[in-house]
């Protein structure tokens, strides 16, 4: 749609309400900037503290895009000023759920206040079906992972059973493909990624379990957008629609785009910049996992291990968490840097992922998984070395594998603990390997998918075209 076409479009209000953690904060944040750049208004809801840590904005959204701070209650067990994940352990974040479930009365407020046509929500917020029903607003999840993971727990009907606890899913569950799932997929769990799954399909201090969060959210909406595209794995869609019986719509995989201006001047990019010049074309394995996944000292002393094993020039990028108490330090191998210095850097704060994913040099990524991170290594065809720890990211793996575009490293089953000898041998053979050849073509062609910006573009239109054509009072 031209945007001279949004005078014949009653301009829309659309609330958006991520879950807090700035993995899905962000996301929801880009999808806002596409949908202000037709013409339609957004409020933006999260904690005060959660919207001063934002990017700015450019000024062109400066009447579209509107940030409502609703405070978090206080709630015993979550740590003073946490307001994201990024603040707290992963055992705190059941009362960063809690405390959540208390801006109910405030954010109810402001929806009876300002009547917005739509309001575009995360899975935690499971009390906003009554409200929004109650109200007439129409309502959609957006899941800012892929499709296959929201298609594991099966139907709403199904996920809303798991608070009862004679059908909460057992370990083993989670071990192989589900049986909903009518095609040959890959998709399960390793044995201790598996924990986790069976942790979060379990009450918690908050009341109900995320499983069933994710099932009353889902029950009533109008439609389901998703992080995804027909042309990579395009049968998940399918199989969503067909579970929850309404429209899914994906928003495409939006690509990123590789800022220029703002890093050019930035000393940290300069002088990452100049290490990377030096290197030879595709010779680099990029190594970073996330800034959420907490890594144990073993864990960061045989990956270390297997780098330096590897022989392969490496950039690692190994951030402690910000989280409130956390004042650990982060401890390499005694000597490890020294023997590296000249084919390796370890860089502990924040870097531009995607300037350094689209220099020449990298022709590696040794991942976590996140969904985000995938995309970024994809879009420039880099072959992907895979260490998941949770939530999805398992998932991805395995997918991913099957795919031929990157290797999951071989683990311990029941522990997950990995060794230096597996992480060399994986980099080795993604990074140089004749038989990682194939892996290293496959990953190259993924990126006439994931970079294609024209193709997610029209993903982004028709999801407007729905929201336009779709709003309360409007058949």
């Amino acid at each position: 749609m031209a945007n001279g076409d949004v005078n014949n479009t009653k301009k829309l209000h659309i609330v958006m309400f991520p879950w807090l953690a700035f993995g899905h904060i962000i996301p929801f944040l880009e999808l806002s900037k596409f949908i202000a750049r037709k013409g339609h208004k957004i409020s933006f809801i999260s904690t005060p503290r959660n919207i001063d840590r934002l990017p700015k904005i450019p000024s062109e959204f400066s009447n579209s895009i509107t940030f409502v701070k609703i405070p978090l209650p206080n709630v015993d067990g979550l740590p003073k000023d946490a307001e994201a994940t990024m603040d707290i352990t992963s055992e705190e974040i059941i009362y960063l759920k809690k405390a959540m479930d208390g801006m109910e009365k405030e954010v109810t407020d402001f929806l009876e206040k300002n009547s917005p046509d739509w309001i575009i929500q995360d899975f935690a917020q499971y009390w906003l079906a009554p409200i929004s029903a109650k109200l007439g607003i129409s309502r959609i999840f957006y899941g800012i992972i892929n499709a296959w993971f929201i298609s594991f727990f099966g139907s709403f009907e199904n996920m809303i059973n798991t608070n009862n606890c004679t059908s909460s899913p057992k370990l083993e569950d989670f071990l192989v493909p589900p049986k909903w799932i009518p095609f040959e997929t890959k998709a399960a769990y390793r044995l201790h990624e598996a924990r986790w799954m069976v942790e979060s399909s379990q009450k918690n201090v908050s009341g109900v379990s995320d499983i069933y969060r994710s099932g009353i959210t889902i029950r009533g909406l109008n439609a389901i957008i998703v992080r995804h595209c027909h042309e990579f794995e395009g049968q998940w869609l399918k199989l969503l629609e067909d579970l929850h019986h309404m429209p899914v719509l994906p928003t495409g995989l939006m690509p990123p785009l590789v800022e220029s201006s703002s890093d050019e001047k930035n000393e940290s990019w300069i002088s990452i910049k100049e290490w990377l010049d030096e290197k030879p074309k595709g010779s680099v394995v990029y190594v970073a996992l996330g800034s959420e996944v907490t890594v144990g000292q073993s864990e960061i002393n045989e990956l270390a291990r297997g780098l330096e094993l590897s022989g392969s020039p490496f950039f690692w990028v190994l951030r402690k968490p910000t989280r409130s108490g956390n004042t650990d330090p982060i401890e390499l191998p005694d000597g490890f840097e020294e023997r590296t210095k000249d084919r390796g850097i370890v860089w502990k704060s924040w870097v531009p992922q995607l300037k350094i994913l689209s220099h020449e040099s990298i022709g590696g990524f040794l991942t976590h998984c996140g969904w985000s991170s995938i995309i970024e290594g994809l879009m420039f065809g880099h072959p992907l070395i895979m260490l998941p720890f949770l939530v999805d990211q398992g998932l991805n793996a395995r997918i991913l594998e099957d795919k031929g575009v990157g290797i999951d490293v071989p683990r311990n089953e029941e522990d997950g603990s990995y060794t230096s000898d597996s992480v060399a041998n994986s980099v080795k053979l993604v990074m140089v390997g004749n038989d990682g050849k194939i892996i290293r073509e496959k990953a190259k062609e993924m990126s006439s998918i994931f970079d294609n910006k024209e193709l997610h573009d029209k993903y982004i239109k028709n999801l407007i075209k729905f929201l336009e054509n779709h709003k309360k009072g409007k058949n």
